[in-house]
């Protein structure tokens, strides 16, 4: 079968949209000399020829807090960027080319990564593309169809319908004390459809691995990706009498950004991202990427087992805090429960190749991580979108993402099968991935927070599953209609690998 869109580079979650058709210093260190006391030799001089990278480096447990570590950091040629002592994980830059073997060897260290394969900063290898927006024609066009209580946009929004969240709106909008952060690349705060339910508060720059919270640090640069807004107005679009509706009108949203200019998402963003979301007190995260370079991390690989843990760490730190963390599954209509995955693309910030993985050994992150809620994309047919990831025991919940019209056209009066969602400097346009589906589910979260303010992050999950509408594999499941099957499910209708326990429901999440 062949994929109806091109992919991004690095944002695997969104589906480049058809022409025609909108969508979306270096540093160098010194090394680290010490003076020689009396009697003893001189420390060795650590070596600074190699690339400069940033590295996350994992302290053992019980070990309380990281100031051994850190020592040991600079002693081997790095500088300390940050350190998270609650979840024991430090970001480092270093320049020394044995700077992960030699910091893998200090007490205190479980273990040490780098986060990149590229020298700061990465450079991009590829053109991420631009959305293109409604044009006035197609704005007009839509002019006059909205019903009573409709956005002027919302005809078009099969997505939300697919649902409830229609219905659920009847009911309730969401309340304004639950917060969504949207980790990605940036959210415009402007933005009308955004702008009424925005918390600042709760919004920063992660890109560095630190947090910044000046004014404005979120919002992408006219050169970057839309992605985030677009994310944040699926989820919480103000049902205001402009453009479009989300899933939880009602909620607050927050952008934590975390892709860089080139559209890189590391593992030090990453984390400051979840810890961040975490110690401001958000109820839910959406994560609609997957952490670079590498596409799965493989426990057996020294660098790659350090970003798995390291980001593991953040996802269950802001869970133990009360974010229910929600993921995109990926666009390569991979099945994550065979034995094993040919990644061609992988480490994308250099010179990718194709490996052979087992994906119970190598993980998307934080995707694949303990209590992410693993989200599958489904078409205006309500079936599994041609591009999602899927897999028995994988797929935890599934929800609209969109897909090709030729595989699965919406009923009129929406024209296209892919999301409709704002973009910034107050425009819309579509898009269409599993990092459309994920958004949908975490306004149905925000929803059940809303309803059930007490409940724990566990507590929520558990009643995203419940209420979820069970949907049976599609079999066979030959979507191009060529004849030929593109993807095999396995399980039941409770629980199988296209929409794990179901497809989200909004009603149920209000009155429920």
């Amino acid at each position: 079968m062949t994929a109806p869109f091109a992919r991004s580079r690095s944002i695997r979650r969104s589906i480049a949209i058809p022409a025609g058709m909108a969508m979306a210093t270096a540093l160098a260190f010194l090394p680290n000399a010490t003076a020689s006391a009396a009697g003893q030799a001189p420390q060795a001089p650590v070596a600074t020829d190699g690339p400069s990278l940033s590295y996350v480096v994992n302290v053992r447990s019980g070990h309380g807090t990281s100031a051994a570590v850190q020592k040991e950091i600079t002693k081997a040629g790095g500088t300390v960027v940050i350190a998270y002592d609650k979840i024991g994980v430090i970001v480092a830059h270093s320049s020394n080319p044995d700077f992960a073997k030699t910091i893998r060897k200090a007490r205190g260290v479980d273990s040490a990564g780098a986060t990149r394969t590229a020298p700061l900063p990465a450079q991009s290898t590829a053109d991420l593309g631009t959305p293109k927006a409604l044009t006035a024609a197609q704005l007009s066009a839509t002019a006059g169809q909205a019903a009573a209580g409709q956005d002027p946009l919302e005809p078009l929004q099969w997505d939300l319908p697919a649902i409830k969240a229609d219905k659920a709106h009847e009911k309730s909008l969401g309340s304004s004390k639950v917060t969504v952060a949207v980790i990605d690349t940036g959210v415009d705060d402007t933005h009308p459809d955004i702008a009424p339910n925005f918390d600042r508060g709760a919004s920063a720059n992660c890109v560095s691995g630190k947090p910044d919270t000046t004014d404005g640090s979120w919002r992408p640069s006219a050169s970057e990706s839309p992605h985030g807004t677009h994310v944040a107005g699926e989820i919480a679009g103000a049902k205001n009498g402009v453009g479009i509706t989300g899933v939880a009108p009602g909620v607050k949203v927050s952008g934590i950004k975390v892709g860089n200019p080139d559209g890189f998402f590391y593992t030090e963003a990453v984390v400051c991202g979840f810890v961040f979301a975490a110690e401001h007190g958000v109820d839910v995260t959406n994560n609609s990427y997957y952490t670079d370079p590498w596409y799965f991390n493989c426990t057996d690989d020294p660098d790659q087992k350090a970003l798995v843990k390291a980001v593991a760490r953040a996802s269950q730190y802001a869970e133990k805090k009360g974010a229910v963390n929600v993921a995109a599954a990926g666009n390569e209509n991979y099945d994550f429960a065979s034995d094993e995955i040919t990644d061609p693309s992988s480490p994308n910030d250099t010179t990718p190749g194709d490996r052979v993985v087992d994906p119970s050994k190598c993980f998307d992150i934080p995707t694949q991580l303990p209590g992410v809620v693993t989200t599958a994309a489904t078409g205006a047919k309500g079936l599994k979108s041609s591009f999602s990831n899927y897999g028995q025991g994988i797929i935890d919940i599934a929800a609209p993402g969109g897909d090709s019209t030729a595989y699965q056209t919406p009923a009129p009066p929406a024209t296209s099968g892919l999301i409709l969602g704002p973009l910034p400097g107050g425009k819309w346009g579509y898009m269409a991935g599993t990092s459309m589906a994920s958004p949908h589910v975490a306004g149905v979260a925000a929803l059940i927070k809303s309803t059930h303010p007490h409940a724990s992050a566990a507590a929520v999950k558990a009643l995203l599953y419940a209420q979820a509408d069970a949907t049976p594999c599609t079999d066979p499941y030959d979507i191009d209609g060529d004849g030929k099957v593109d993807a095999v499910c396995e399980g039941g209708k409770n629980k199988n690998g296209f929409y794990g326990h179901g497809i989200a429901d909004a009603l149920d999440a209000v009155t429920k």
